[in-house]
Protein backbone atom coordinates (compact mmCIF):
# COMPACT_ATOMS: atom_id res chain seq x y z
CA UNK A 1 0.00 0.00 0.00
CA UNK A 2 0.91 3.63 -0.95
CA UNK A 3 1.79 6.30 1.81
CA UNK A 4 -0.13 8.08 -1.38
CA UNK A 5 -3.61 6.40 -0.97
CA UNK A 6 -3.69 7.89 2.50
CA UNK A 7 -3.61 11.51 1.81
CA UNK A 8 -7.49 11.99 1.51
CA UNK A 9 -8.07 10.65 4.94
CA UNK A 10 -5.62 13.22 6.12
CA UNK A 11 -7.40 16.19 4.46
CA UNK A 12 -10.62 15.23 5.16
CA UNK A 13 -9.50 15.25 8.99
CA UNK A 14 -7.86 18.53 8.41
CA UNK A 15 -10.34 19.88 6.18
CA UNK A 16 -13.05 18.49 9.36
CA UNK A 17 -10.91 20.23 11.91
CA UNK A 18 -10.79 23.65 10.06
CA UNK A 19 -14.44 23.24 9.75
CA UNK A 20 -14.64 22.73 13.78
CA UNK A 21 -12.55 25.15 14.36
CA UNK A 22 -14.37 27.81 12.42
CA UNK A 23 -17.39 27.06 14.19
CA UNK A 24 -16.14 27.76 17.66
CA UNK A 25 -14.30 30.38 16.48
CA UNK A 26 -17.89 31.84 15.45
CA UNK A 27 -19.30 31.07 18.88
CA UNK A 28 -16.82 33.28 20.55
CA UNK A 29 -17.37 36.00 18.44
CA UNK A 30 -20.67 35.92 18.88
CA UNK A 31 -20.59 35.40 23.00
CA UNK A 32 -17.98 38.30 22.57
CA UNK A 33 -20.58 40.43 20.61
CA UNK A 34 -23.23 39.96 23.00
CA UNK A 35 -21.03 40.15 26.22
CA UNK A 36 -20.25 43.87 24.56
CA UNK A 37 -23.96 44.92 23.87
CA UNK A 38 -24.35 43.25 27.51
CA UNK A 39 -22.30 46.30 29.22
CA UNK A 40 -23.06 49.06 26.08
CA UNK A 41 -24.83 51.35 28.10
CA UNK A 42 -22.42 51.23 30.64
CA UNK A 43 -19.03 52.27 30.52
CA UNK A 44 -17.42 50.10 27.80
CA UNK A 45 -14.05 48.93 28.00
CA UNK A 46 -11.36 49.26 24.97
CA UNK A 47 -10.08 45.84 26.14
CA UNK A 48 -13.65 44.25 25.47
CA UNK A 49 -14.47 45.79 22.10
CA UNK A 50 -10.95 44.62 21.20
CA UNK A 51 -11.75 41.34 22.06
CA UNK A 52 -14.75 41.51 19.76
CA UNK A 53 -12.38 42.52 17.12
CA UNK A 54 -10.15 40.14 17.19
CA UNK A 55 -12.78 37.36 17.18
CA UNK A 56 -14.67 38.58 14.26
CA UNK A 57 -10.92 38.54 12.75
CA UNK A 58 -10.08 35.01 13.43
CA UNK A 59 -13.41 33.89 12.45
CA UNK A 60 -13.45 35.65 8.87
CA UNK A 61 -10.10 34.53 8.66
CA UNK A 62 -10.95 31.08 8.93
CA UNK A 63 -14.07 31.41 6.66
CA UNK A 64 -12.06 33.04 3.92
CA UNK A 65 -9.73 29.94 4.52
CA UNK A 66 -12.54 27.33 4.47
CA UNK A 67 -13.69 29.10 1.13
CA UNK A 68 -10.44 28.90 -0.91
CA UNK A 69 -10.32 25.28 0.24
CA UNK A 70 -14.01 24.77 -0.80
CA UNK A 71 -15.17 23.38 2.09
CA UNK A 72 -19.17 23.49 3.13
CA UNK A 73 -20.26 22.63 6.94
CA UNK A 74 -23.72 22.70 8.15
CA UNK A 75 -25.60 25.66 7.44
CA UNK A 76 -25.25 28.93 10.05
CA UNK A 77 -27.85 31.70 9.12
CA UNK A 78 -25.34 33.40 11.74
CA UNK A 79 -22.84 33.62 8.74
CA UNK A 80 -21.78 37.12 7.53
CA UNK A 81 -24.78 37.18 4.29
CA UNK A 82 -23.53 39.27 1.57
Amino acid sequence: MSIFKRRPKVKAHADQDLLDLIYQTKGSWDHARETARAVYESQVDTELVDRTKLQEQKYLYLYELARKRRLHGQLNEGVIQH
